[in-house]
């Protein structure tokens, strides 16, 4: 018991600078990587990584690029905390792809970002939208339709 007693304190200091030392590459990380430009709304936030080039480039020749930045169409408009949460789950796996290099040169939208821009579009679109609703039941989601929209898709 006394023996236990006295590794405790080593014990101690050892995970809290572990701790520290976690804590600390992760911050150096995110400052290196301009992790804290994804948590605004600035669209060059998007092109830190080249693989974004081609989007934000084909993005500034569109016709969205007058009205709409990256976050009006890539995250949720229902409340902060959804907005944030997206951008969280996107950020992480965005990080973890470039860091192990596991990304598509042509980037596919996942389904979970494919259902945020669609409610994006109708978010934006909805006076139009509830206008042709009718003709377009059957309709599977604006993406289908009208891709390469926002940004043209690159082959």
């Amino acid at each position: 018991m006394e023996r236990l007693r006295r590794l405790a304190p080593n014990f101690i200091y050892f995970t809290v600078g572990l701790l520290c030392f976690v804590a600390g590459l992760s911050m150096f990380t995110f400052v290196q990587a301009k992790g804290y430009s994804y948590l605004a709304d600035d669209p060059l936030g998007c092109v830190n990584c080249h693989v974004m080039r081609d989007e934000y480039a084909a993005w500034q020749h569109s016709s969205h690029a007058r009205v709409a930045t990256c976050n009006d169409c890539h995250t949720p408009h229902d409340n902060i905390v959804n907005k944030y949460l997206a951008k969280g789950i996107n950020g992480f796996n965005h990080s973890f792809a470039f860091t192990f290099d596991t990304y598509e040169e042509v980037i596919t939208i996942t389904q979970f970002n494919h259902d945020i821009v669609n409610n994006s579009c109708l978010y934006c679109h909805q006076n139009l939208v509830s206008t042709i609703a009718p003709i377009h039941d059957n309709a599977p989601d604006c993406i289908t339709c009208h891709a390469g929209i926002g940004h043209p898709i690159r082959d």
